[in-house]
């Protein structure tokens, strides 16, 4: 028998559905609002995506017949979470994931698809040219880090999320939007958004998954893992479970961010 999940120490708004595909609808519902917000608001919304089996579901639902007359997609700005040291035709990109679950079904201007150059043999050098994308491409928050409109992120089962592995280098980097991953796992190299990027994001939103992910929820809630360190400081935090990962969680509970 599983232990139920602990969220005292999850900050944000958390909501547990019975099923992923319960989950993913939310999610889908979610965003279909945020970004006709952020259309509203200034033209355009900006979404870091993240690659990973856990989201291949939302892209498809996105992209479904259902789903896709709902957005505005020439209004977005795609951008990545991480990538893998690996070509865009490589099935281990992340790029490759998102573009053939989304990117080729709906409208999305491809001048507006900002991806990593995870082929790159100089990884430290097109982390560098995505982070002076991002700081071209974004307004910025008030503390001058470039803002998106949303990240989507997965979580790992050691905690990680986006590249931001337990023990690495890239957990303190503070003065720089993107910069080098290492994985525990191969494709050991990667490119990675930083904390501080992810912090200054208008929205953000784990997706959580399977009862494998239990440990690493509780880890985040007890602050031992890079996942909690994800905390939008102008922002809003969102948290969509399966009840597989979010055990005897209530099926939705709102938090104070402290």
């Amino acid at each position: 028998m599983t232990s139920p999940l602990s969220v005292a120490g999850l900050r944000g708004e958390i909501a547990v559905h019975d099923t992923d595909e319960q989950l993913h609808r939310a999610v889908a519902a979610w965003l279909a609002a945020a970004s006709a917000d952020a259309v509203t608001e200034h033209g355009s919304f900006s979404i870091a995506l993240p690659g990973g089996s856990t989201p291949r579901r939302l892209y498809e639902l996105l992209a479904s017949d259902e789903w896709r007359p709902r957005f505005r997609w020439e209004a977005w700005r795609v951008y990545f979470d991480d990538e893998r040291a690996s070509a865009p035709t490589d099935p281990a990109s992340n790029y490759h994931l998102v573009r053939n679950a989304l990117l080729d079904h709906v409208a999305i201007p491809a001048g507006s698809v900002h991806r990593m150059r995870g082929e790159s043999p100089d990884l430290d050098a097109a982390a560098r040219e995505y982070s002076s994308l991002l700081e071209s491409t974004l307004l910025p928050d008030p503390t001058g880090v470039p803002r998106l409109d949303c990240a989507l992120l997965g979580l790992g089962t050691n905690g990680h999320t986006a590249s931001l592995f337990p023990g690495t280098p890239a957990l303190d980097v503070r003065d720089r939007w993107a910069t080098r991953g290492l994985a525990d796992y191969a494709p050991f190299d990667r490119i990675t958004l930083t904390f501080p990027t992810l912090n200054a994001s208008a929205r953000v939103a784990f997706l959580v998954t399977g009862e494998s992910k239990r440990a690493a929820l509780q880890a985040t809630a007890a602050g031992t893992v890079p996942a909690a360190r994800v905390d939008p400081r102008h922002g809003t935090l969102h948290w969509f479970l399966d009840k597989a990962a979010g055990g005897g969680a209530p099926e939705a509970v709102r938090l104070s961010r402290d």
